[in-house]
Order: C-alpha cells, then sequence, then structure tokens
C-alpha cells in the first residue's frame, strides 16, 4: 500500500524497474492514471471515460499549488501558464508544451485537454478563446484517421503556437508537417480514409447531397455508421466558429465530393496501347469536372497523357493504364493536401504495414525524444561538470546515432532517398539496395532478405520494419504542369487559390494571386523540393523554437496494444525510459539559474541587509534566510530540485500579498509589522552588477496616497428643458415608421448632457454612433430579424442596460430580451436570473453567424440562437430562455397582431450580391415548384437566390443523372440475368 501514496515517482525510496512497473500498474488500476517524475507527467491513455476533466475539476486546479492536488494534465497547463507570465520563481520568457508517445497513447487528447485549461486560465471575456478549441475537432475530422493502433490517429504533426498579451490570449498560428496524403486513394487492412469522408456521406442532409453531387455511401464502398452523422454537425460548427464564409464551406466540400467521385474514374486500354475511360465511368468523370470547376475534355486530357514542352515544341506522350491511374491518384493526392493547409493556413506508429509516411512520422518523433534527451540527460550533465558540481553520471539510451542514419549528409537514409529520386529510372528495389550496402554494419539498420523491397531500423521505441514500395514516388510528390494549369482556371475560386499557391522550404502552403489562363512553366524545368526535404527543414524550424522555450514534458504511454480498459502489459511500461529519467530527476537539479538571474528575482527577499558585496553573495543571503536545503552553487549558476521552484515561489507569493495589504494601510497589527521591517531595513538598495550592494542612508517607509473617492451614482433626471436638443432624425421608410428604435427614453441620456460642460460635444458624439449603429441594422440586420412583417417580441431595439433591467423587475426567472448596442455594432442578451440579471454579448461573426461569447455554437439568425437557448443552457449556469419579454410598440403600422401580414421587402447589403449563385438551379428546382403554395414558392425563391451553391451546379446535377440511369440499367440487366438463369433452372427441373 505504500507504494500507492507515491504520486511522484522521483520520491521511491527503492528505485529499480520492479518497483516502478508495480507504482504506474497499481496506481493506473485505481484510474489514477497521472503520475508525476519530478516536474515531468506521465499520462497512462484509460481507454475510457473518467471523472477527471469537469468544470469544478478545473476550477480547482488554477493557480494551485502542485504538491496539495493530484497529478494532472491541468496541472501542466497551469504551471506553464504561470511560468510564462513570471509569477514563479522564473522570470516571464516563453513555454513549450513537448507531448510525445506512441500511436494510440492519447497524444490528441492531452493537447485538447491542455488547450482547454489554458484557455480557461486566461480568459479575458473574448471569442477568440472559443475559435482556438473550435480548432481541434475541424483538424482531427480532416487530419485523422483510424489505423491498426488507434481509432483517432493524427496523420500529420503540428506546432501550436499561442500569443499572450498581458496575460490574455490574443492570437493563435497552426504549423501542420506531413500530412498523409497517400491515404486519400490507398488504405491498408484495417484502416480508414480521414474522418471527413466518412462525416459527409452520413451527415450531409439529401438536399446537400444533391447539390454536391453525392450518391449513396454504397457508390464509394465504404462503411458508414451513426457517429460519423453526429461529427459533421460538430464540424460544420467548428467552421462558423472560426470563422469560415458560407461560400468557401460550399467550395471546399465540393472539392471533396469532386476527389470522391474521382477515386471511381476506371481506365482500360485500348488497341493503340493508349487508355480510355471505361462507359461506366464517364458519369463520375462529367461529375468530377463539374465539382472540380474544370472542362470535361481538359481533365481527360490531362488524366490520360501528359504534355510536356522542350525547345519550345509541346510533345504530348499517352499514358498506360498503371500511368493513367497514378495521374487520377496524384490529383486527389495534391487536391486534398492543399485543401487540408489552406484550413490549417485559415485558422490560425507502428502499422501492419509501415511506408513512407510512416517512416517520416516515426522520425519526427525521434527528434522530439531527442529533444527529451537533450533537456533531461545531456545538457543537464553536462552544466554539472562545467561548473564544478559533484555528480555521478546516469547513462541513458542516446538516440543520436539514430538521427544520425536518418539525417547525415551526404550518405544519410534521406540523402540517399533523395539521390535516387533523382534519377527517373530508379527503382524502389534499388533504393533499398543502396540502403543495404551503405548502412549492413549499422547496429541501428537490419538487412531483410526478401523479394519485396523491405529495410528495418533500430528506433528508440524498438525495431520497424519498413516496406520500401513507392518511396520514390511519394517522396518525388509532384504534379504535371498540365494538371497544375488545368486546375489554376477552374471557375472555382478556392481551387484555383489552391494550385496556384506555392509551397514554402518547410511545405507550408502559401496562397498568392496567379493570372488565369497563365502557368509558368520554369517552375516545372527547376529542381523541384521533394517530400523529405519538407520535413528536415520542418524540422529544423521546429527545434529551433523549441530550444529558445522553457520546456514541459508530458509523456504519453498506451497500457496495452489492444485498446481496451483496466488492462495494463509490463512490457510496454517497462520500454519507455522511465527508469533513467526518475534518477535524474531524482538526484539531478532541474532548475539551474544564473547568479543575476537568480539575485534580479528574489532580492526582495532580504530584509536585514547592510552590504552584500558581488551577486554571489547576494544569492547566498538570499537563501541563506530562507528554509531551503539541499541545493547546490556552481561557478556562474545556481543548482536547485524541481521542488525549490515551487517552494521560492510561495515565498514571493507570501511576500508580495503582505506588501498588497500594507499598501492598503489596512490594519493596525500589520502597520506594527510594518514599522519593525522598516526599523530592520532602513536603507535603499542599489544594484551595481559589477560590484556590491550599498547604502545609501536612511530611508523612511513610503506614505500611501489618499484614496480618490468613487464618484456618487446621479439620481435619474426628468428630461430638462434646455435650449439645445439632440438632432431630430430625419424620416424614415414606412417599414420603420415604428421601430425598436424610436422610443422617447433613448433620447434621455443624449439631453442631459446637454447644458453640462462639453456636455453638447459628447451628445453629438453619442447621436453620431448611435446614428450608425442603426444604419448598421437597417442594412444589413433588418432582414434577418423581421419575421413576417413584425419584430419578435423578445427584441428591444436601442435601450440602456438599465431600462432593460427596469423591464425585468417584476417578471419571472427566465425571462429573457435581447436589445442593440449603443455604441457598437452588436447585440447584448439579458437575461432575468434567480437572483439578478444577466448581460451577455452576442458577437457577430465574419461570416455573418451569431454566437453569445464564451459559447460553442455559432447560429445563422437571432431567431436561431434564441431557439437554440431554449434548449440548451448558457454558461456557466446553464440558463435556459423560457419566457420573452414582450412588447408590442413596435409592430410597423398599419398591422395588427392578429393578422398575417406579407413578407415585408428585403433589405439587401451591397455585399451580399456576392454570394448569390452564379449558377442558378432554377431548373433542378423547377419540377417541384408546382406541388407547393405561391407564398412558399416565393419564399423558397428568395431562400434560393441567398443560398450558397456550387460553380457548375447544373453540371453536376447532369452528371448524377447519368450515373444513375447507368446504374439503373445495369441493375435492370443484372435483374433480367437472374431472372433468365431462373428460368433455365425451372426447365431443367421439370
Amino acid at each position: 500500500m505504500e507504494v500507492l501514496l507515491h504520486e511522484d515517482l522521483a520520491a521511491l525510496s527503492d528505485l529499480d524497474e520492479q518497483s516502478l512497473l508495480e507504482s504506474l500498474s497499481q496506481r493506473f488500476r485505481q484510474d489514477r492514471i497521472y503520475t508525476y517524475i519530478g516536474d515531468i507527467l506521465v499520462a497512462i491513455n484509460p481507454f475510457k471515460y473518467l471523472p477527471l476533466y469537469e468544470k469544478e475539476v478545473s476550477e480547482r486546479y488554477k493557480y494551485h499549488e502542485k504538491t496539495k492536488l493530484p497529478p494532472h494534465i491541468f496541472a501542466v497547463a497551469d504551471r506553464a501558464y504561470q511560468s510564462m507570465l513570471g509569477r514563479l520563481a522564473t522570470g516571464p520568457r516563453n513555454q513549450c508544451i513537448v507531448i510525445s508517445g506512441e500511436s494510440g497513447a492519447g497524444k490528441t487528447e492531452s493537447t485538447k485537454l491542455l488547450l482547454r485549461q489554458i484557455m480557461e486560465l486566461c480568459r479575458a471575456n473574448s471569442q477568440l478563446e472559443q475559435q482556438i478549441l473550435q480548432v481541434n475537432p475541424l483538424l482531427e475530422a480532416f487530419g485523422n484517421a483510424q489505423t491498426v493502433m488507434n481509432d483517432n490517429s493524427s496523420r500529420f504533426g503540428k506546432y501550436i503556437q499561442l500569443r499572450f498579451h498581458n496575460s490574455s490570449v490574443k492570437g493563435a498560428k497552426i504549423n501542420e508537417y506531413l500530412l498523409e496524403k497517400s491515404r486519400v486513394v490507398h488504405q491498408d487492412e484495417g484502416e480508414r480514409n480521414f474522418h471527413i469522408f466518412y462525416c459527409m456521406l452520413a451527415g450531409i442532409s439529401p438536399d446537400d447531397k444533391d447539390m454536391y453531387g453525392l450518391l449513396d455511401p454504397t457508390q464509394y464502398r465504404w462503411d458508414i455508421v451513426r457517429k460519423w452523422g453526429e461529427k459533421y454537425s460538430e464540424v460544420c460548427n467548428a467552421m462558423d466558429m472560426v470563422g469560415f464564409e458560407e461560400q468557401e464551406k460550399v467550395d471546399m466540400m465540393t472539392i471533396l465530393a469532386g476527389i470522391l467521385s474521382l477515386g471511381n474514374i476506371m481506365f482500360e486500354p485500348t488497341e493503340t496501347d493508349a487508355v480510355r475511360v471505361t462507359d461506366k465511368s464517364m458519369g463520375w468523370l462529367k461529375a468530377t469536372a463539374g465539382q472540380f470547376g474544370v472542362q470535361e475534355e481538359e481533365l481527360l486530357r490531362s488524366l490520360t497523357c501528359t504534355l510536356s514542352v522542350t525547345r519550345g515544341e509541346a510533345i504530348r506522350r499517352l499514358h498506360n493504364q498503371q500511368q493513367a491511374e497514378d495521374a487520377r491518384d496524384s490529383i486527389a493526392k495534391v487536391a486534398y493536401g492543399r485543401v487540408f493547409g489552406w484550413i490549417v493556413r485559415k485558422l490560425f506508429k507502428n502499422f501492419a504495414v509501415n511506408r513512407f509516411e510512416q517512416l517520416c512520422i516515426n522520425l519526427a518523433n525521434e527528434q522530439l525524444q531527442y529533444f527529451f534527451n537533450h533537456h533531461i540527460f545531456l545538457m543537464e550533465q553536462n552544466e554539472y561538470k562545467e561548473e564544478g558540481i559533484e555528480w555521478e553520471s546516469i547513462s541513458f539510451k542516446d538516440n543520436k546515432p539514430i538521427l544520425d542514419l536518418f539525417l547525415t549528409k551526404p550518405i544519410g537514409i534521406l540523402s540517399l532517398l533523395d539521390e535516387q529520386s533523382a534519377f527517373p529510372q530508379a527503382s524502389d528495389r534499388d533504393f533499398v539496395d543502396k540502403l543495404n550496402s551503405k548502412f549492413k554494419s549499422s547496429p541501428h539498420y537490419e538487412v531483410v532478405r526478401s523479394h519485396s523491397p523491405l529495410f528495418t531500423v533500430v528506433h528508440y521505441a524498438g525495431k520497424v520494419q519498413y516496406n520500401g514500395l513507392g518511396f520514390l514516388e511519394k517522396n518525388r510528390d509532384t504534379i504535371p504542369a498540365s494538371i497544375r494549369s488545368l486546375f489554376i482556371n477552374s471557375v472555382t475560386p478556392l481551387l484555383s487559390l489552391l494550385f496556384a499557391a506555392t509551397i514554402s522550404r518547410t511545405g507550408t502552403l502559401m496562397p498568392r494571386k496567379a493570372k488565369v489562363g497563365t502557368v509558368d512553366h520554369k517552375i516545372f524545368r527547376s529542381p523541384i523540393m521533394v517530400s523529405v526535404s519538407y520535413l528536415q527543414h520542418s524540422l529544423a524550424v521546429l527545434m529551433e523554437k523549441m530550444f529558445v522555450a522553457s520546456p514541459h514534458f508530458v509523456r504519453c504511454i498506451k497500457p496495452n496494444g489492444s485498446k481496451l480498459p483496466d488492462q495494463v502489459d509490463n512490457k510496454i511500461l517497462r520500454y519507455n525510459g522511465l527508469l533513467e529519467t526518475i534518477r535524474i530527476r531524482r538526484d539531478g537539479f532541474s532548475w539551474r539559474p544564473s547568479f543575476k538571474e537568480f539575485a534580479q528575482r528574489h532580492l526582495s527577499i532580504l530584509l536585514n541587509v547592510t552590504c552584500v558585496v558581488g551577486v554571489f553573495f547576494s544569492c547566498l543571503s538570499i537563501l541563506n534566510t530562507t528554509e531551503i536545503h539541499g541545493w547546490k552553487c556552481g561557478s556562474s549558476r545556481m543548482f536547485f530540485k524541481y521542488w525549490h521552484q515551487e517552494e521560492l515561489a510561495r515565498l514571493l507569493e507570501r511576500l508580495g500579498k503582505a506588501a498588497l495589504v500594507i499598501q492598503k494601510g489596512k490594519g493596525h497589527k500589520l502597520a506594527g509589522v510594518l514599522n519593525v521591517l522598516y526599523s530592520q531595513c532602513s536603507f535603499e538598495c542599489c544594484v551595481n552588477w559589477g560590484g556590491c550592494v550599498c547604502v545609501s542612508g536612511p530611508f523612511s517607509p513610503p506614505v500611501p496616497l489618499p484614496r480618490r473617492k468613487k464618484p456618487q451614482p446621479q439620481p435619474r433626471s426628468i428630461l430638462p428643458t434646455a435650449t439645445h436638443l439632440a438632432p431630430v432624425p430625419r424620416p424614415r421608410s414606412k417599414q420603420f415608421e415604428a421601430t425598436p428604435f424610436d422610443n422617447l427614453e433613448v433620447h434621455i441620456g443624449l439631453a442631459e448632457l446637454v447644458g453640462q460642460v462639453g456636455g453638447e460635444e459628447r451628445a453629438r458624439e453619442r447621436s453620431k454612433k448611435r446614428k450608425n449603429t442603426i444604419r448598421w441594422f437597417k442594412e444589413t440586420q433588418a432582414r434577418k430579424v423581421v419575421h413576417n412583417g413584425a419584430f419578435p417580441c423578445w427584441f428591444h431595439g436601442m435601450i440602456t442596460r438599465r431600462q432593460a433591467e427596469d423591464l425585468m423587475t417584476d417578471k419571472p426567472v427566465g425571462c429573457f430580451l435581447i436589445r442593440v448596442g449603443q455604441s457598437r455594432e452588436g447585440y447584448t442578451l439579458t437575461y432575468k436570473g434567480a437572483n439578478r440579471c444577466r448581460h451577455f454579448m452576442i458577437e457577430m461573426q465574419s461570416n455573418g453567424k451569431y454566437v453569445i461569447l464564451g459559447e460553442d455554437k455559432a447560429h445563422p439568425s437571432l431567431p436561431d440562437l434564441v431557439q437554440h437557448h431554449s434548449q440548451v443552457g448558457i454558461k456557466p449556469f446553464n440558463e435556459l430562455l423560457s419566457t420573452p419579454c414582450g412588447q408590442r410598440l413596435f409592430l410597423p403600422p398599419g398591422q395588427s397582431p392578429s393578422l398575417e401580414s406579407q413578407r415585408p421587402p428585403v433589405l439587401r447589403r451591397i455585399s451580399d450580391r456576392r454570394h448569390r449563385s452564379e449558377a442558378g438551379g432554377g431548373e433542378a428546382r423547377g419540377g417541384r415548384r408546382g406541388e407547393r403554395g405561391e407564398g412558399e414558392e416565393e419564399e423558397d425563391e428568395t431562400d434560393h437566390k441567398s443560398r450558397s451553391f456550387p460553380r457548375l451546379y447544373p453540371s453536376i446535377r447532369l452528371a448524377m443523372r447519368e450515373i444513375q440511369q447507368i446504374q439503373q440499367v445495369r441493375g435492370n440487366d443484372e435483374k433480367r440475368e437472374e431472372g433468365e438463369r431462373m428460368d433455365k433452372w425451372r426447365e431443367r427441373e421439370m
């Protein structure tokens, strides 16, 4: 039982492999999945739900002391955040959290939990926090897939940067590394394509499937389950939250549908050794051309032949069947990769068969392991030697030779891969043979005797056998100029933008405008950077960023290979290098500040000093006034255990709180303590880092300035009889003669300013803001709020906060209203709570969606927002909108509440014109109009005009009809053949 009490493995009395495994196993069986190794967190994937991440748990880990709460991922987030702000023993500086582990160990979930807690810590009443949190489900849908080892495996690497100012997050940036694009066209047994395709096929409504050109999932040979339909709604909401325009979403989904259609195009050889698209695939060819927004003939030409320019002469080479299929798959991979890169830019593993992508992923993991070893073992022990600290070296498994095996130039694995990729006639077998001849004597490489191009690398985490099939082609990762030119000229702006974009040296998409109809063929004559070159540059940039920040490590561990809860395999736990990590955290000194850095940060601890010579003696004096033991002093820096940092931080915090209370002048006892302290420390310190701390004369305690009196609240005044009144607004149209903006009370605040000093100027400024807000409402919002000729009863126009609360005085709990801001373009929701009224800001996003500040759901209109929160409570108290605070004052003149009025004229924004469909689509819907009433037809027509459609929607519709007709004919033929077989069988039986 004693082992179970150890939440920090560095405190184990008997440090050996058996005690380590026993401690981790027993903690895991009690659902204690988090354990410390000093300041390193070990997280074991439970493969089940645990009540460890609720709101109350999150609150407990805010600004907490590490020793007072159990180990938790939230504690790592809190420590990194406090360190960044300089609230711990170190000064403010950049922080870096490294989450490592094998596939299925829980890295993705740990990342989401860390981000969530950091957003809770820096909450600054901004929608940016929610947008950052919505990035993860979006990236998961487009970048994650099911593998044999993990149902939600990230098939790309990501580096998330958060930028803060005054403790609040002000921006975010995501860098993605090496998306596994080949998964779009090929999946090994037991694996799946990217999640987004299953989400689309399961979640898109029948009307939208018709619009995008999607058929039944069985047409794409995929199994769809219900969970993907729910996931699709989450993805759509995430896109709304982060600011995707409606047309951008339509274009993106249409491109994804085009990738699916492209995969169904099949080829067959002709008598002239060329290839043609099969008759059954012609409909899919037309659908793909429409979805990609290109001409069918040009798409067919790019699939069946290659056009090259030599000495000004165009040469066309016909493809064989394999080359045509490769061109088809190349288009799918490049299109999906660029869509994914665009999404990332817009936002802000052992397997059954290990191919090229897995080698790159394993290399990235090796680089992260090297970063961990360098910080925890190599750099730390080297400093002990340089500073003259007595230390018995701890041996560790150094993976630097494995990195050299990959990265050494010119004879590393990646250099040889680049070399072979430059030869058009080279094969994958040639590449593996070259590896075997170069590295057969290396202890980290093993030759595999097989007819297939196989080789084995002994990684830090164990042996991995790779299949070299396809390495050269995937490394080249090029696309012919004719295909690029085809998509640059697409009528779909998003697809044109993606193929006109350039790729940075790290593989990042860099969109730029291109001239339609022109392609710079010089790009394709010059050497093209290959995939491993992107990877090398990406890893170099990543390491450069990480080495300049203070690291925090989270080591994720998978307890068993079956992905089952409550089961632990000691063999898996044993192979993680934890024993050496525990030793160096127990015996080593993880915090090593310089003399100057330590003295600057902790000089305030000194209370009874007359003269301290030199920075070194300042450090000693500071530490002698504390009760900290076990530290050591080198030649230029101090050496502390990992817990010393928190002890000093607590001491500084106590001093800071005492100083704050004293400064406020509260309490006679504290005033007495103040006199005692200043009698002991009656001097003024001047620090000269080259010399000493000097005494410059007597010093008296500061006298606090008198507190400023708070301004007394002004009583509500009656409209004054002033000679200067607020300007009268000009007459409005009949529709807005009686609106929520015409209450007399809204002019009282302006009139009260008249007659005061500077009041006229302020009144004029407020009146100007009010006019601008009214103009904004009329031009952009009225058509979204007015319904059947009247404003909703919960809409109260431009009233003040006080007026809203007055209206709620005698209303029941749950009563609400929505009002327009007087000085900003936006809305506020006022809610009658149990004890008081609450006011929630409604954010209007750049894509026209509405969201309550702090919520994670975006809505297309205010009525939709009200409807949603009448069923789903508003955070943090889960309050439901139950009773609208109604007013009949705002009914347009000439109408009665009991009479159903005609639909009012729709006020359109000028910018709405670009949202109108260029493709029309009236033919597709014309056949259904006769079934509806006149009012329904008019409403449908208005909605149709304002809705976004694919650019070549009619072409997609015609192609889908052709595919369905072909399938219907095929089905009839199969039924007829089956009937004929049954007739023949009956004749034989008779």
